[in-house]
């Protein structure tokens, strides 16, 4: 096993995640079966219970691990699936071993019990398949979280300088990333935060093998060769991140420079490497660069002031735009703006929220949980559903859609879901019966589970492609009632997608309305470049106008473009069980992505 390891000094603009995301996907590319771990310094057991405000949204895995961001990230660069054992905490593992008694009669100290611990679990996840085969990866990417010099992550620092003598150092190669700023009164790129960043690795035990380092422009060769000199590492092997027109661009930008190569060498696997495959890849940054016909969406939203607490969401919806030839603009709305009590508090936001509420093509509304903001996102389901404006909801936002139409189309105004209101009279959305009341963390109903499709002429199993059931990712507490249900149906809302008992509603419609879909897993979990959401590719089809002919053609297919030598693209479609792909060439400049 091969391990590329990924540390960090202070960064701007472009984190350890996307270095790590890219390096793994050019050795995919370059061959290699590749796996990742993230290392989190915090002491949390888990991203479970962490607000989305402070550290972004959580992740969750197939298997039900709530993660790091990041590794949501890892499985979107190289189309991979990751287990919690992927996500190492400092609350992990270590507290439990004690409390299990495996240190019975020892004091348990950071060196060793903390450090071997550490090293014990990154070689055991590292084991664990993620790419459908059997049997390990051959590269392991591992992100080191936090920044050189915290006090919380020391204990994985002396973990990783111990492991790379564990490895050996043919299997051990340190990738650290930095910034290097750039002056704007004299335009001069300075190299002191790298130093010092090195200086400080290296007085931990660590030593880079190779510098990426993040600017706003390409690194001039004066100042590569002074890093070089002053961090102890060859010039060939000072890479930049420089300011890309989107992140996409960051493998291509490795690439270029052949930090491959670097990696390569000091893994000793030049021999049986092949050249980076990114053809597809680098179409498709080409391709999102190039898009010029708007969609807009408004996702209204509980924690819209960090971006990054719907991290998949934003991914999800560029995918699907990106595959329908749309070029994506986003208005995040903040739920609480579009209450009344923002009309009389703070009426310019309430004013500024409804027009880009009313402004947008398509409204898609998240999940999350509280109270705050929740009739402000009612009332953007019901201004879609009134409207005819294309809705997904999700999680939440699917539950409210529900709430909604019992309050306006039921005639029930008190209707609500247990969670907000204990002692509402019409409980439309119920606490699941196996959930934890006094327990918080991973004690909702996480991971993968099956969907059920109800019937073949719905909008959801038409873009699933008319399967039977999908597994897609969860993560709630709350349902909606099943006593209602027959209620709903009656009025015209449709449940049109179920769990195996089929007591459990997953999928919610409204035949009559353009798009109005509401899930109760969170498809964008499972989004990848290339690989849209079959749902997100609706909702974007739906703003776009375009839904009919997209509903027309087989979402089984896998669209695979191949750039050919006279400039044109080669679009491949494989078309559910067809042994033969079907061929269509289009000019780059004309942009159609199916």
């Amino acid at each position: 096993m091969k391990y590329v390891v990924v540390s960090g000094g202070v960064v701007s603009g472009l984190g350890k995640g996307v270095t790590a995301s890219s390096i793994g996907l050019i050795l995919k590319s370059c061959g290699f079966r590749v796996t990742a771990i993230k290392i989190d310094p915090y002491l949390n057991i888990d991203a479970g219970t962490m607000s989305p405000i402070e550290h972004g949204e959580v992740y969750v895995l197939d298997d039900g691990g709530e993660v790091d961001l990041d590794l949501g990230n890892y499985e979107r660069f190289m189309d991979i699936k990751l287990t919690r054992e992927n996500n190492i905490t400092t609350g992990k593992h270590v507290l439990e071993k004690e409390r299990r008694g495996d240190y019975l009669g020892k004091t348990v100290q950071v060196v060793p019990h903390i450090t071997n611990a550490i090293q014990d679990w990154i070689e055991r996840a590292a084991k664990i398949p993620v790419d459908g085969q059997s049997g390990p990866a051959d590269v392991c990417v591992i992100e080191l979280g936090g920044t050189i010099g915290d006090i919380e992550s020391m204990p994985f620092i002396e973990a990783l300088g111990q492991f790379s003598y564990r490895v050996g150092s043919e299997n051990f190669c340190l990738i650290h990333v930095s910034l290097v700023p750039v002056l704007n009164v004299v335009g001069e790129q300075k190299t002191k935060p790298t130093q010092h960043s090195v200086r400080d690795l290296r007085g931990l035990g660590l030593s880079p093998n190779i510098l990426a380092c993040r600017s706003t422009k390409p690194l001039e060769d004066s100042v590569k060769a002074k890093l070089s000199q002053f961090c102890h590492v060859p010039m060939e092997n000072v890479v930049t991140l420089y300011d890309c027109p989107n992140i996409w661009h960051i493998p291509l930008l490795l690439k270029e420079q052949k930090a491959h190569e670097a990696i390569l060498r000091v893994l000793n696997l030049r021999g049986v490497a092949k050249e980076p495959a990114l053809e597809e890849w680098s179409l498709m940054a080409k391709m999102c660069d190039t898009l010029h016909v708007p969609v807009r969406i408004a996702v209204v939203g509980k924690y819209t002031e960090l971006l990054d607490s719907y991290l998949s969401i934003h991914k999800a919806l560029l995918h699907a735009s990106v595959a329908r030839g749309k070029k994506l603009v986003i208005d995040w709305i903040s739920a609480s703006d579009l209450e009344q009590g923002a009309k009389k508090e703070n009426p310019d936001a309430y004013k500024a929220a409804w027009k880009l509420l009313k402004g947008a093509n398509g409204i898609l509304v998240p999940g999350g949980f509280g109270n705050r903001g929740i009739e402000g996102k009612i009332l953007a389901a019901k201004y879609a559903r009134e409207n005819r404006v294309p809705y997904l909801g999700i999680c939440l936002g699917m539950q409210l859609a529900v709430i909604e139409f019992a309050r306006t189309v039921l005639g029930l105004p008190d209707a609500n879901s247990t969670e907000l209101d204990p002692n509402t009279k019409h409980p439309c959305v119920i606490f699941m019966p196996e959930g934890s009341k006094t327990q918080m963390g991973g004690t909702m109903r996480l991971g993968s589970r099956r969907t059920y499709f109800q019937t073949k002429d719905s909008k959801s199993a038409k873009l699933y492609g008319n399967r039977s059931f999908v597994d897609e990712r969860h993560r709630h507490r709350y349902e909606v009632n099943p006593a209602m249900v027959p209620r709903f149906e009656s009025s015209g809302l449709t449940f049109t997608g179920k769990d195996e008992t089929g007591q459990r509603m997953e999928i919610v419609e409204l035949p009559n309305h353009p798009f109005y879909v509401g899930a109760q897993f969170h498809p964008e979990y499972k989004s990848r470049p290339g690989k849209p959401s079959p749902l997100f590719l609706g909702l974007i089809g739906a703003a776009s106008g375009e839904l009919d002919v997209l509903l027309q053609q087989s979402c089984q297919e896998t669209v695979v473009p191949r750039p050919l030598s006279n400039g044109k693209i080669e679009k491949v479609f494989w078309k559910g069980a067809a042994k033969k792909p079907v061929s269509v060439v289009y000019s780059l400049c004309d942009r159609i992505y199916s």
